[in-house]
């Protein structure tokens, strides 16, 4: 398995999430990337749009974890990550950033 992501962006098309009370499976184009600030490093999930619900219970959450696929390879498996921020991106996708 891949070590924590570096700043070059991983693509895959499928992930599993879990983030505290819920799990979900999306689909589409999701790309993980680190990002290091102050000395700190961060991972970046990029999700196509969620349902209202998902948005929600993101929200209220505090910790995630989730690992990424490219057909049926598991590319990225993250550790346990708090949840630093969730926002709207481009084209309506899901932006979260956690830190392990």
């Amino acid at each position: 398995m891949s070590a924590f992501p570096g700043p070059r962006p991983i693509t895959g098309d499928r992930v599993e999430l879990a983030a505290d009370t819920m799990t979900a499976t999306f689909t589409g184009t999701i790309t993980v990337r680190g990002i290091y600030r102050d000395g700190q490093g961060f991972a970046e999930l990029t999700l196509p749009t969620a349902e209202p619900q998902q948005w929600r219970d993101l929200e209220h959450a505090t910790r995630h974890w989730y690992t990424l696929y490219r057909g049926d390879g598991e590319l990225y498996r993250s550790p346990m990550l708090t949840l630093v921020s969730l926002h709207g991106g481009a084209d309506g996708a899901i932006v979260l950033m956690g830190k392990p």
